[in-house]
């Protein structure tokens, strides 16, 4: 072995400590790459060389080389910011994307994601998000995994198919019938035969509510209820109340429905106890009869008429189209009786008010914010009150880290030395859970890079003496012979 193998030792240091000073230099620049991950250099010495000695052979060193170049997969710092769309991944696992223009999957741990003008989920390079659509209503997983797309950013709209109205009727209030209107449902005139403009005279009722419905379009309309005090059963004295169910003729799109029952829609009467000023428990305390818009059917029969636990009536808005609409004033029919709710319609000594009405359905919505929860399932808000659920963002997780493939823009490739990607929901299968409204940073130590890149400077240096003082070695050598 001469001098010379010395200056291939001191060259190997230079060679490796130069491509560390790569790898810290890589690390230092990305350091506000949001999702980088830190490398880290592993050296090793190279195959020694047998050399004679006097007590045998001995081994000298040859230099250095590169082990390995590794990433450091370790969690880093959250960033909040104020976009619903930014995700952080707390623990294990990668974002899936997809090429747009391929089938290819990338794996990240970049959550910067927004919505493009296509409804594409995106990351700032265009990669589609994947993940599992969700049921809207349950929340359940559906299918396989696939693009978060958004079709539609506006909620479909909602028929109405139930009403509550809940009101106390003034027990001191008069039966406004009078003349010919010996009934509530008489003094409604739907045609407006006398051109006042209005339907029922204000002296013909005592009371009216009204509530708002959807047709199967999302248009609003009104259901006006009014009440008057009527006669008591023959033979009783526990007060009844007549009411009628209207809505605006001008939009009563029945095919029958013609003349003064335009409008109408149905009739009855409540029974209330006269001393709890309750609605009375027989089958016969409520009463309901249909308005076809020709004329009145036969008051229903809760025993055979009742599917559920009020009566239904059946206003049509849109031609060819009927609605089922129940109508609950606090009390339900269990199959022998009516049955009132801690909250129901009452009789009491009072000026009569509505105490507390709803309908179910709704218009046609806009989308107005996304949230995304720990679990990955992303649900939207609406315009019209909706929340529905709409995808759940898919995860993955491989054996080996460490063969991942870096494809540059904070992707990642599967390869054989990785094994395949598992996927599952954020949460499962040793997967970490998702922080919305975060960033994972880089996780790089600036401190720890700047300690490395003085080791490796002070490195450099002294291979690179090892080189000059061989060299002035070998010129001691030469000159020998003058």
């Amino acid at each position: 072995m001469g001098l010379s193998s010395s200056l291939f030792s001191g060259i190997s240091g230079l060679t490796t400590l130069g491509n560390a000073m790569s790898v810290i230099g890589d690390n230092i620049a990305n350091v506000n790459t949001v999702g980088f991950k830190s490398s880290r250099v592993t050296f090793q010495d190279v195959l020694s060389q047998t050399v004679a000695t006097t007590a045998g052979t001995s081994q000298v060193g040859r230099g250095t080389s590169l082990a390995d170049i590794s990433t450091s997969f370790a969690q880093g710092s959250f960033e909040s910011t104020a976009s619903t769309t930014d995700l952080a991944i707390g623990g294990e696992g990668f974002f899936i994307v997809r090429e747009i223009s391929s089938d290819k999957e990338f794996y990240t741990r970049a959550g910067e994601f927004r919505f493009d003008k296509d409804g594409n989920f995106v990351n700032p390079a265009g990669y589609i998000v994947r993940g599992w659509e969700l049921d809207e209503i349950t929340g359940e997983d559906k299918g396989s995994i696939t693009d978060i797309t958004m079709s539609s950013f506006t909620s479909s709209p909602s028929e109405t198919t139930s009403l509550t109205t809940i009101v106390n009727l003034d027990a001191d209030g008069t039966d406004n019938s009078v003349g010919d209107n010996t009934s509530l449902s008489g003094a409604w005139d739907g045609s407006d035969a006398d051109g006042d403009g209005e339907y029922i005279a204000d002296d013909a009722y005592e009371y009216q509510t009204i509530l708002k419905v959807y047709d199967s379009l999302g248009s609003t309309h009104d259901i006006t209820i009014y009440f008057d005090l009527g006669e008591p059963k023959v033979g009783f004295t526990d007060p009844v109340w007549e009411y009628i169910v209207t809505c605006n003729p001008s939009e009563d799109a029945r095919a029958t429905a013609a003349g003064a029952h335009l409008g109408m829609l149905a009739r009855g009467t409540i029974e209330f106890n006269t001393t709890s000023g309750q609605i009375s428990g027989a089958a016969d305390s409520i009463t309901c009869a249909l308005n076809d818009g020709t004329g009145f059917a036969a008051d229903l029969d809760p025993l055979a008429d009742i599917t559920g636990q009020y009566f239904e009536f059946a206003p049509g808005f849109i031609s060819g189209s009927v609605m089922a609409v129940e109508l609950d004033f606090g009390t339900r029919f269990n199959g022998s009786e009516w049955a009132n709710d801690s909250l129901s319609t009452s009789q009491y000594a009072s000026a009569s008010t509505t105490v507390f009405q709803s309908s179910d359905g709704y218009g046609a919505g806009d989308l107005q914010s996304i949230t995304i929860g720990v679990d990955g399932a992303m649900t939207g808000q609406y315009s019209n009150g909706e929340i529905l659920s709409l995808y759940r963002v898919a995860l993955a997780k491989f054996q080996n880290n460490q063969g991942l493939f870096k494809d540059g823009g904070n992707l990642y490739s599967e390869t054989r030395l990785s094994g395949n990607a598992m996927t599952g929901k954020p949460g499962s299968i040793g997967l970490g859970g998702i922080a919305p409204n975060s960033l994972e940073q880089s996780n790089v130590d600036i401190a720890t890079e700047f300690v490395k890149m003085i080791t490796t400077q002070r490195g450099f240096q002294a291979n690179s003496k090892i080189i000059t003082v061989t060299d002035q070695m070998l010129a001691d050598l030469i000159n020998l012979k003058r």
